[in-house]
């Protein structure tokens, strides 16, 4: 049946016309929303002047408008960001701060008699050092934990720091022997080295300057070690002082088996004990923790059986086997062996009979 508008007998086959031969060029609804040309409406066309059609915004100049936007907003946001991150960030840098001078004490402990010789394992085992662990394995790290501002990680370090000096300056056969102070001195903040080059080369009984405050040395023309083994017993302990600051408290006993400088081709003398109670207090910032060195802030020594009248200044001096003290003193005697802080009322101690080999 043929449509209205078409002949009564249909178009006819072939010729132009229908559906099909316009089906090509038909307009969809998309092509129609992208054109940019717009045809303005009849009314819109009836003004003077008028122009039949009008431009259109395209989808594509609206998008790369917002992308534009977008990324003005985003670059503001991460400047932002960084400006915040930067204000807000917990890191500060390490505070510079100079290392005080270190300050010593030293109290010799005279023997109220002579002083006892013999064998060094025999005195040993007859002493309170007999329990005593050699070298540095006396020297044990407590079981350590972090702080409000160190790791773990930085209290290990610190306490680390505080027995490698103890074993540099209080264990190493060289430094005992006078022979050389660069294993201690290695350890030392910088700011600390101008003062123990001075104790060193000029040492001074004026509680800076006396190279027994800083190590344990010996005069080797006058005493050897009879046994280089050392006895060692003691505690460290670690507080944190604020932010910024760590605390080690080191607290030992070293005893050493001594004789006289050998001399002449004659027979070894004996042995005797002498023993040094060591009361150290370092001091760590967070540059030291990372270049492996302490500030030592004081350092109270107690050491005998030795003459209270010995100068000190520049080695220890122990009484040897058989000597007694030039100056005995009657006063309540001192046991080296006590662990804590040491009180020092004089200058001059008196060394405690127990404190001895017992014979």
């Amino acid at each position: 049946m043929a449509g209205r508008g078409d002949p009564p007998e249909g178009t006819p086959e072939g010729l132009p016309g229908g559906e099909d031969e316009y089906r090509s060029v038909v307009f969809d609804e998309a092509f129609v929303r992208a054109a940019r040309l717009q045809e303005f409406s009849a009314q819109e066309r009836m003004g003077e002047h008028a122009q039949a059609v009008r431009s259109r915004p395209t989808w594509e100049g609206r998008g790369g408008s917002r992308q534009a936007l977008l990324l003005v907003l985003l670059i503001v946001l991460a400047f932002g960001t960084a400006v915040y991150l930067g204000v807000r960030n917990p890191y500060q840098p390490p505070v510079d701060q100079r290392a005080e001078a270190l300050r010593t004490t030293l109290v010799p402990l005279a023997p109220q008699g002579p002083v006892p010789g013999g064998e060094p394992a025999r005195l040993f085992a007859r002493s309170p050092a007999a329990e005593f662990r050699t070298g540095a394995a006396g020297i044990n790290l407590p079981l350590a934990g972090r702080t409000s501002h160190f790791s773990e990680s930085q209290v290990v370090a610190a306490l680390v720091i505080a027995k490698d000096y103890l074993v540099a300056s209080s264990l190493e056969p060289d430094v005992l022997a006078g022979v050389t102070v660069r294993p201690a001195r290695l350890l030392l903040d910088p700011d600390q080295l101008e003062q123990f080059d001075r104790s060193v080369e000029s040492p001074q009984d004026d509680g800076r300057h006396a190279v027994s405050g800083w190590l344990v040395r010996f005069d080797p023309r006058r005493v050897v070690l009879a046994d280089p083994a050392v006895r060692v017993q003691g505690t460290l302990h670690f507080a944190e002082v604020n932010s910024d600051l760590l605390d080690v408290v080191a607290d030992h006993t070293f005893t050493y088996a001594v004789r006289p400088a050998a001399s002449g081709t004659g027979p070894t003398a004996r042995a005797s004990l002498y023993t040094v109670h060591r009361a150290l207090h370092f001091r760590f910032d967070r540059e030291d923790l990372r270049m492996h060195r302490a500030e030592l802030l004081t350092s109270t020594v107690e050491a005998g059986p030795q003459s209270c009248d010995a100068d000190t200044t520049g080695a220890l001096r122990p009484l040897l086997a058989g000597e007694r003290a030039a100056d005995p003193s009657r006063r309540a005697g001192t046991d080296p062996y006590a662990t804590g802080r040491p009180t020092v009322s004089s200058l001059c101690g008196t060394l405690a009979p127990e404190a001895q080999p017992s014979l």
